[in-house]
C-alpha cells in the first residue's frame, strides 16, 4: 500500500491513529522498566489495569522514520503534520496490542479505545477514556458508520460524514470530534445534590482524611455532621476529564459550561449525590437529607426542611417530596421562579439557560422527532 492510498486504492491520504487515549494499561509501572512493548506484555498486567490498552513503551516510535510519534503525559501522540501515512507503525508485529490503525487524513471523529471488557462498571473504574459499548453512537449515527466490535465502538470512515451525532450521544464523551466543541455538544450535565458540605470538609481535614470513600464509612451522626451530605474531599474532581468539578467552600460544584455529562463523577461519589440533569434552564434542590427537620437544622444551614411550600405552590406540579426532601422533575419544570420565591431557606438553585448551538440541534433533531411519533 502506498503512503497516499487506502486499502481500496482510491487515492485517499492516510495517517496513523492510536486507538487508545488512556494510561490504564500499566504505563507508569512499565516506564523505564521495559525496553519494548512486547517485554511489557510478557511481564503481564496488574489487577485493575486495562489489558487492551497502550503500554507506552514506544515500540511504534522506534520505527517511525518521520519523527511523527512521541510520548506525552504517558500517551503515544501522532503529529498528523509529520505523518506521511507510510504505515510502518501499523505494520504487523510493531504494536503487540494492535492499537495503531491507518485512517483518512481528513477524518474528524475518532474513538480512541480498544477495550474488550463487557462490564461497564469495570471499564469505568479502570479508565476514564474506556468505551462502555452502550451502543448509543451506533444507534444514533444517521449514516450507519459506527458499530460495536468486540465491546468497543468503531467508525467506518467510508461512511462517516463527520457530523456530531455520535459525539453528542456518547454516554462517556470519549469520542474525539475536531469540528465541534464537546463542552457544548451535550444534552445533559451533572449536578451535585448538596450545597452544605463545608462543616464536613473541615472535620475530615482535621482528622487527616483525604478520600470521600473513607469519609463515607464513618459515623457522620456521631460527629454532628449530615449523614447524606458532600464530604468535600474531591473524589469526583479527580475523575473529571474536563475540569468541570471543583470543591468550593467544602462542597463539590459542577460548572455546566465545562461538564459534558459523561457520568464519571456519578460513579466516583460514594454517597450518590451527583445526578445527571437536562442541559437546559431548570430549578434544582441541592439536598438529599432524609433526616427530620430538627436534625437537619442542627448540622446544616442549607438543607431542605421539607416544609412543602414549593410543592404546594408549583403551578406545573413539577415538585414532589421524596424521603423528607423536595425533588424537582426537570421534565415538567418550566423555570417560572415560583419555588425560589416561596422557599423559606432560599436554597433552590437555578441553572443558567444555555444557547443550544446549531450543530447540537441538528444532531438531536432526528431522535427527538422519532420519540414523538
Amino acid at each position: 500500500m502506498s503512503n497516499t492510498e487506502d486499502q481500496s486504492g482510491n487515492g485517499t491520504q492516510m495517517v496513523a491513529f492510536v486507538a487508545c487515549a488512556g494510561c490504564a494499561a500499566g504505563k507508569a509501572r512499565f516506564a523505564g522498566n521495559v525496553s519494548s512493548c512486547e517485554e511489557a506484555l510478557e511481564k503481564g498486567f496488574a489487577r485493575g489495569e486495562c489489558k487492551d490498552g497502550c503500554v507506552g513503551a514506544g515500540s511504534c516510535i522506534k520505527v517511525c522514520k518521520q519523527g511523527a510519534m512521541s510520548i506525552e503525559d504517558g500517551r503515544v501522540v501522532i503529529d498528523r503534520e509529520k505523518c506521511n501515512g507510510c504505515g510502518d507503525c501499523a505494520a504487523k508485529g510493531v504494536c503487540p496490542q494492535n492499537l495503531i490503525r491507518m485512517i483518512p487524513a481528513d477524518a474528524t471523529n475518532f474513538i480512541p479505545c480498544s477495550n474488550t471488557d463487557d462490564d461497564e462498571d469495570s471499564v469505568r473504574k479502570t479508565c476514564g477514556f474506556g468505551c462502555i459499548a452502550c451502543g448509543e453512537c451506533e444507534r444514533s449515527c444517521p449514516e450507519g458508520a459506527v458499530s460495536i466490535v468486540n465491546n468497543h465502538a468503531v467508525i467506518d470512515y467510508d461512511k462517516c460524514v463527520g457530523c456530531s451525532t455520535c459525539t453528542v450521544r456518547c454516554k462517556k464523551k470519549i469520542i474525539v470530534d475536531t469540528l465541534h466543541d464537546l463542552t457544548k455538544l451535550k444534552d445533559k450535565v451533572a449536578f451535585v445534590r448538596c450545597s452544605g458540605g463545608s462543616k464536613a470538609k473541615a472535620k475530615y481535614d482535621e482528622m487527616g482524611i483525604t478520600d470521600c470513600v473513607a469519609a463515607a464509612k464513618l459515623d457522620a451522626r456521631s460527629m454532628n455532621l449530615c449523614t447524606t451530605g458532600c464530604c468535600g474531599l474531591g473524589n469526583c474532581t479527580k475523575v473529571c476529564r474536563y475540569g468541570a468539578i471543583s470543591v468550593v467552600n467544602g462542597t463539590a460544584v459542577v460548572d455546566p459550561d465545562k461538564c459534558v455529562g459523561c457520568r464519571d463523577c456519578t460513579f466516583a461519589c460514594p454517597k450518590g449525590l451527583i445526578t445527571i440533569i437536562p442541559y437546559k434552564g431548570t430549578k434544582l434542590v441541592p439536598c438529599m437529607s432524609t433526616d427530620d427537620y430538627a436534625d437537619k437544622a442542627a448540622v446544616c444551614d442549607s438543607a431542605c426542611i421539607a416544609c412543602e411550600d414549593c410543592v404546594r405552590n408549583c403551578p406545573n406540579g413539577a415538585i414532589y417530596m421524596e424521603e423528607k426532601h423536595a425533588v424537582i422533575d426537570t421534565c415538567l419544570c418550566e423555570d417560572c421562579n415560583m419555588c425560589q420565591y416561596v422557599c423559606r431557606r432560599n436554597i433552590i438553585k437555578q441553572q443558567q439557560v444555555p444557547e443550544y448551538i446549531y450543530a447540537q440541534h441538528e444532531a438531536m433533531k432526528d431522535e427527538e422527532e422519532g420519540g414523538r411519533e
